[in-house]
């Protein structure tokens, strides 16, 4: 359904929302609008999932490069072994390839595929570059668990940036991606022209850290689809009260099919998160770079976030031109999937909100199911 089509709802507030400490706990969950699928084996799995990724088929294209990992960032080999080497990154690339550049990074454990509503929705005016870390999604996995860091991050993007030919560009971060937006925007200005973090500032508690990681680094298999769509969901349980259809878009392409184990797993390097645990044991302090961030920033605030809190996002205004972005009923992360924050992210891209001030946004009705002809899967057993 065209945006046009769908009423924006956002009202000006004069301050920064307040937190209720009462709301920040993790197990809190957002009701689902519509009806949720019952789906009881793979089989049927599969033909939802056929029609849920009918509706991005053919809109972008699945891209790939050479990330040459350095040898500062070797930090678990010695120094007389350390050797650049190259890790295979995929990305998804949507829109014409002279509009306005918009690079995509999620979370520890996303890919570049939970941006497809957003990224669908604004192709029309934009170029949208959507990223997979190295150990996540279809991006190839690093030599050594100590060579995943926030630091590769930032290098990865950077490389990610000079890959595409382009800057400097806007970088929209969620979580991890936007703390490696912030560092590379304090470092390398000329590369960014504009921010938008998704509930993420320069301040992160260990406390919300070391939860989410120990949720996290752990091996899991699923046998069988409602075991899928259960656990993953309720670990999306802060992304807000998203479609069943934007759900299932996220649990298919966060795991794959596994011969091995007999059922689906995560599309990640357990290494990865193990390695994000140990960094997680104290709590994130960027300050310093902000201070030298001078770029607009858009700044999206789950109200419920245990992640991203008042205190955090006042200090952040201080001296600065930010627009804040609150989102009712939802968490850390939003998962930007709703046309009401796609609407509101346009008209920021679009200047209509260059002036700093905090907005609450209104959630949309749900998206209207994808009605086209499914993507044919063969054989079956390929994308399971």
């Amino acid at each position: 359904m065209s945006l046009a089509l769908v009423p924006p709802v956002a009202a000006t507030v004069n301050e920064s929302v307040p937190l209720d400490p009462g709301l920040i706990t993790p197990d809190w969950e957002p009701s689902v609008p519509g009806r949720r699928r019952i789906v009881t084996n793979w089989n049927e799995y599969m033909a939802v999932a056929s029609q849920i990724v009918g509706r991005f088929h053919n809109q972008f294209r699945l891209g790939h490069f050479d990330y040459v990992h350095p040898t500062r960032l070797q930090r678990g080999v010695p120094l007389r072994f350390r050797r650049p080497y190259t890790v295979k990154v995929a990305y998804t690339d949507w829109g014409r390839q002279d509009a306005p550049v918009l690079v995509c990074c999620g979370g520890v454990v996303n890919t570049a595929m939970r941006f497809n509503y957003l990224a669908s929705d604004l192709a029309d005016s934009f170029r949208l570059i959507c990223m997979d870390w190295v150990g996540r999604g279809r991006s190839g996995w690093m030599a050594d668990e100590r060579d995943y860091s926030l630091g590769t991050c930032v290098e990865q993007l950077r490389q990610m940036i000079k890959h595409i030919g382009a800057g400097p560009v806007t970088l929209l971060g969620s979580s991890m991606g936007g703390s490696a937006a912030i560092e590379l925007a304090a470092r390398d200005p000329k590369m960014v022209q504009r921010l938008i973090l998704n509930d993420i500032g320069p301040y992160v508690p260990t406390a919300r850290r070391k939860r989410r990681a120990e949720t996290l680094s752990r091996h899991y298999v699923f046998r069988d689809p409602a075991d899928l769509l259960r656990r993953i969901g309720a670990s999306f349980k802060n992304d807000g009260p998203i479609s069943d259809d934007v759900r299932f878009n996220l649990t298919f392409h966060q795991t794959r099919w596994s011969e091995d184990e007999g059922g689906r797993v995560y599309r990640h390097d357990v290494r990865a998160l193990q390695a994000w645990r140990r960094d997680a044991q104290r709590s994130l302090s960027q300050w310093r770079l902000w201070e030298r961030i001078r770029s607009p920033v858009l700044l999206i605030h789950g109200l419920r976030s245990d992640a991203l809190l008042a205190p955090t996002i006042r200090k952040m205004a201080r001296g600065k031109a930010i627009t804040v972005m609150h989102v009712p009923d939802t968490g850390h992360t939003p998962v930007l999937a709703d046309r009401n924050q796609i609407w509101f992210i346009r008209a920021w891209l679009l200047g209509a909100h260059s002036v700093s001030g905090n907005y609450t946004v209104l959630h949309a009705p749900a998206r209207q199911p994808f009605d086209g002809a499914p993507v044919p899967f063969a054989p079956l057993s390929a994308l399971r």
